[in-house]
């Protein structure tokens, strides 16, 4: 993989990024290749945890996500590119629809990426605080 290639997934991923945040699912949907397959560790308290495979259950992971939660902060402070592979570390700041209680963590997120598209999405974060905000 070229520089320009790390570049590109980096940018591919900050694109996605941008339209999680202004809240454009079709926008997200630009950026996923059909194969991708969405990983968000959890109990099933966490209304959008699992695994979702394919471009469908995809837009059904990030439509349940964004009627799940007010988003108050989603920092992405830093990325880390090598190979195929985007890393991403930050800080979230939600609120739990359904309860109006605190989601407040740090995340890692490990997305690979093929043809600029995200193939695989794991979301690493404080989940005992987005059970105990959904509970």
């Amino acid at each position: 993989m070229t520089a320009t290639e790390t570049a590109r997934n980096i940018a591919a991923t900050q694109s996605l990024f941008a339209a999680f945040g202004a809240k454009d699912i079709p926008a997200i949907m630009i950026w996923l290749h059909p194969d991708i397959v969405i990983e968000f560790y959890g109990p099933s308290a966490i209304p959008y945890a699992g695994t979702y495979r394919g471009l469908n259950e995809s837009r059904r992971f990030f439509e349940t996500v964004l009627s799940s939660v007010d988003i108050h902060q989603f920092d992405a402070e830093e990325f880390i590119a090598e190979r195929d592979k985007v890393i991403v570390t930050g800080h979230l700041n939600l609120t739990a629809r359904s309860t109006g209680r605190t989601i407040d963590s740090d995340f890692v997120h490990v997305i690979t990426l093929q043809d600029e598209k995200w193939l695989r999405f794991r979301d690493f974060m404080n989940t005992a605080v987005a059970v105990a905000a959904f509970s």
